[in-house]
């Protein structure tokens, strides 16, 4: 065997890199979905552990909805990318081009066992560039096959090493033959078919056996007229031992899917459920499809599966024709292969097994796959045919009148396979673009249709969604999956109607159960979530929510192990005020999945309800634990820590609002959190950069324009609260609170009586019976020095909160007032007002609610504890000079002042009526798809 040179490598990683550096644009497309932005076991916080535990779509494979497809060696080379560039498909996509580089470079040193240098080169060339490679190379879950091809390689490469001087056993190749089997078949379950290949080798090429002389010996053997040959003796040994450790893999391998064969529906390989003899004819006719697909890959597709290639039903049916055909020529070359000798038979016979033996898991032969045709699993069986073609080629090229002619016909190949190959690769750009050239191949798949409407609802177009889902159900009428697409899509142009009647379409297509039967083993699981969607659908509706009840327990029912069925069932008991049972819902689907963060955040929502914060908090940590960039864990643990009045959380709460708007960049909440945080710690001028933020995000962000023109009443920078204020009244005229600040700085600050008034006066319209709004009102009354009409004010304010002590006080200022003149107080509002120490009438301020609410609600604070820093106060004598202050007086004016100070940092929050409506605002539930 010669060694490959630079040259060659350098070639071949060329070519490679010519066809598909376009693949480097493509994004995550069709099975990428599931096995990349889906998977969880991706994500550095997944323990490496579980990567062992789960199928190659982050499935445990204990589930029955597991495809039971154990490849953890390929997981792990998609965390590495998720680890340098997390979900940018551009790095997945250039290891996978790198892979299939190493792949190329790999075979073209396993070609030159059976080839001489020059077609070694060409056989290599036509497997770097051959079309049907594209799915593998460039879909990113097609690295299960470019993993698992270096591997499967290189064991073979080692084997062919094991023959030592004398026909002695050298072991240690074969020692790592075995090792390397075991990595192969953890990249993919077809990294096993290699030992098969090693004892082909071994017995008619480093032996030298053929079929007839192997029948000869054994026959003089078991007739007792010679002995067994030495070497066939070690080759026996050889092969005990191949055999003996591929049998220890598919024993440890039937463990992990704890002996359970995947569940596929009639739709995903319609031959696999047919009788007798649909099935063979169907199954045998595939071979010659995907043989005519490595000769002629014109027309590539994505999907096989469902309608794609019609039933055989019939011995009488055209396409045996082309069974016979590919069955004769395959056995013509099986005769000529195992009958002869030389090298030319060698190399065929090795050509044949490589297509063959690799092939085999996925022919049905063994069990049913979940597909018809699949282009990814013939990359490796494509080696087999690209080493048969270069010995043609080579026979052909020897012979001086072809020689030009094959050169040309081998150029026209090469180039014309690359094109196709860089040409198909932008077909897997998007999912729109994949499914549509799919289309172009095949119309009879509903799968590809309903993959269209998925591309184009993904872009909210729904309407254009809607004609492919619709489509999908005329191809297929009894498509189950594409009615529930119909329903969802008519659900999302709010024709509740027409969903409903989808979705229960949908319903009575699902088979009926079956006593003794299991229900799963005749359904796709996904197919069960007609009942979760139908449910959510009726339970809008709130006389139907006992039926919605129903269909969830209907679908637990089928598989108790259904764990969307418990999470959407916990969510509706939590409508339906039963939180109780709510948290057993959830409780059960913890037990089928302890390691989902969604779960935990839903029952920490469940224990809010039921008013057990501590709860609900360990709740949320440990969603956080799991997921600590859970958005909703973050954002409602910081505000149940902040509500809590605990100053020791308020750390860990700003850490996680910060690790909230870190997430959600666009989410004004966020930003408006962190300013009542910074205002809980006396930190104005951060607390004033946050709320702006908010405004700046969410210009009508109501709780942030109050809470901002609060801070600046709080901060004695009234005047710039004003133009805030007008803001905040601008989008919400019936803004009470706003009118009471606003009202109140007027008076205070501005001067502007009749604006105060004004204000006041439009709370009582839209309120008569506020008490604030109404002891305001009393205030500017006063300040006009309509004393009479002060005190009528301050009765009927009295009349309305008759416990409250201040308004009584009030009362007596003003009757004292009235008592101490001589005559009727007229109204003078420009004469000078002195100030009298202990005889004032504050106007009433409030505080705004930490989160956007649905309704306003006012804060009532006493008047030894509400006074506004700069409400006027009132004295008995419009023309009276002040009288002299002692020492006593000063120190008593000196206490009232730090009182009113002491107000301001002692505002009661509302905790109760905004911030419950706050809770349903934000901490709702989360369904899990």
């Amino acid at each position: 065997m010669a060694d490959i040179n630079l040259k060659e490598i350098t070639l071949i990683v060329g070519v490679v890199t010519a066809c598909y550096w376009n693949s480097l644009f493509c994004g995550f497309v069709f099975d990428d979905v599931s096995a990349i932005l889906d998977n969880k076991d991706l994500h550095p916080s997944t323990p490496l552990k579980t990567l062992f535990q789960n199928d190659f779509w982050g499935t445990p494979m204990s589930e029955e909805r597991s495809h039971k497809s154990y490849r953890p060696l390929t997981v792990l080379t998609f965390r590495l990318n998720y680890l340098l560039s997390e979900l940018k498909p551009m790095s997945y996509h250039l290891l996978n081009m790198i892979f299939h580089a190493v792949v190329s470079v790999i075979f073209l040193k396993v070609c030159r066992l059976f080839l001489d240098n020059k077609s070694s080169v060409i056989a290599s060339l036509l497997f770097a560039v051959h079309p049907i490679h594209t799915e593998a190379v460039t879909g990113v879950v097609g690295r299960a096959e470019l993993l698992s091809s270096i591997f499967f390689l290189a064991a073979f490469l080692s084997y062919t090493r094991s023959k030592g001087p004398d026909n002695s056993i050298v072991w240690t190749p074969i020692a790592l033959t075995v090792f390397l089997v075991a990595v192969a078949t953890l990249c993919k379950e077809q990294g096993i078919t290699v030992v098969g290949i090693c004892c082909v080798y071994e017995v008619f090429i480093a032996q030298g056996y053929t079929l007839p002389l192997l029948c000869t010996t054994a026959g003089q053997f078991l007739r007792g007229k010679g002995s067994i040959p030495f070497s066939l003796l070690q080759t026996l040994v050889k092969l005990i031992v191949l055999m003996f450790s591929t049998l220890l893999l598919v024993v440890i391998r039937v463990q992990v899917i704890q002996s359970q064969l995947p569940v596929f529906t009639r739709f995903d390989n319609p031959a696999a459920v047919s009788p007798t003899p649909t099935r063979q004819l169907t199954f045998n006719y595939l071979l010659p499809v995907n043989a005519w697909l490595l000769l002629n890959p014109s027309e590539l597709c994505c999907d096989w599966t469902m309608g794609t290639i019609p039933l055989i039903e019939s011995l009488l049916d055209i396409r045996n024709l082309a069974t016979f055909t590919f069955f004769c020529f395959l056995g013509t070359l099986g005769v000529f292969s195992l009958r002869y000798s030389g090298d030319s038979s060698k190399t065929v016979l090795m050509a044949l097994c490589l297509m063959a033996l690799p092939f085999i898991p996925a022919s049905n032969l063994f069990f049913p796959v979940g597909f018809v045709v699949a282009e990814r699993v013939l990359y490796v069986p494509s080696m087999g045919f690209c080493i048969l073609v270069a010995h043609g080629w080579q026979k052909i090229s020897t012979k001086s009148v072809f020689k030009k002619l094959s050169w040309i016909c081998l150029s026209m190949v090469i180039l014309t396979h690359s094109l196709k190959t860089f040409h198909r690769n932008w077909d897997w750009e998007s999912e729109y673009t994949l499914f549509m050239s799919a289309l172009k191949v095949n119309k009879n798949n509903a799968k590809l249709w309903n993959n269209v409407g998925h591309a184009l609802e993904n872009e909210k177009n729904f309407e254009r969604a809607l004609k492919y889902f619709l489509q999908a159900t005329h191809v297929q009428p009894d498509d189950i999956g594409a009615h529930m697409n119909v329903g969802r899509t008519y659900k999302n142009l709010n024709r509740t109607k027409e969903a409903e009647e989808s979705y229960m379409m949908a319903k009575s297509l699902m088979p009926q159960i079956i006593p003794g039967k299991k229900y799963a083993a005749r359904i796709a699981p996904n197919h069960l979530n007609v009942y979760i969607n139908l449910a959510n659908l009726i339970r809008a509706n709130e006389s139907r929510l006992e039926e919605a009840d129903q269909l969830y327990r209907q679908a637990i029912s089928m598989r108790p192990d259904f764990k969307q069925a418990y999470i959407s069932r916990g969510e509706l008991l939590l409508k339906m005020n039963k939180p109780l049972k709510a948290k057993e819902a959830y409780l059960k689907a913890l037990e089928l999945d302890r390691n989902n963060a969604d779960l935990w955040y839903n029952l920490a929502i469940v224990y809010i309800e039921l008013k057990e914060p501590n709860e609900a908090l360990k709740n949320f940590n440990r969603a956080l634990e799991l997921n600590p960039k859970h958005k909703l864990a973050l954002f409602n643990s910081a505000i149940l820590m902040q509500e809590s009045g605990e100053v020791k959380l308020r750390p860990e709460a700003r850490k996680r609002l910060l690790s909230y708007i870190n997430e959600e960049p666009l989410d004004a909440n966020g930003y408006f959190n962190l300013g009542m945080l910074a205002m809980d710690d006396k930190k104005d001028n951060e607390a004033e950069v946050w709320m702006k933020k908010a405004i700046k995000l969410q210009a009508d962000f109501r709780s942030a324009l109050f809470n901002l023109a609060l801070l600046y009443s709080q901060t004695s920078k009234e005047l710039k609260a004003l133009p805030i204020l007008e803001e905040l009244l601008r989008y919400y005229p019936d803004h009470i609170k706003g009118l009471i600040l606003k009202g109140d700085i007027l008076m205070n600050q501005k001067k502007d009586i009749l604006g105060a008034k004004k204000c006041f006066e439009r709370i009582l319209e839209m309120d008569p019976s506020n008490v604030q709004g109404k002891h305001n009102l009393c205030v500017v009354y006063f300040e006009e020095k309509d004393l009479l009409k002060a005190e009528r004010c301050l009765l009927e304010t009295l009349a309305l909160a008759p416990h409250e002590e201040y308004i009584q006080r009030h009362l007596n200022i003003v009757r004292d007032k009235i008592s101490s003149s001589s005559f009727i107080q007229p109204i003078f509002p420009t004469s000078k007002i002195s100030r009298v120490e202990g005889q004032k009438i504050p106007t009433e301020s409030v505080k705004e609610s930490r989160g956007e609410s649905g309704q306003t609600q006012i804060v009532k604070t006493s008047d030894n504890k509400s006074q506004s820093k700069s409400n006027k106060q009132l004295g008995k004598d419009g023309d009276e000079e002040t009288p002299h202050k002692t020492t006593k007086d000063i120190k008593e004016i000196e206490k009232k002042r730090v009182a009113a100070l002491k107000r301001l940092e002692e505002i009661e929050r509302i905790l109760n009526a905004a911030c419950s409506e706050r809770w349903r605002r934000w901490a709702h539930i989360r369904s899990i798809q």
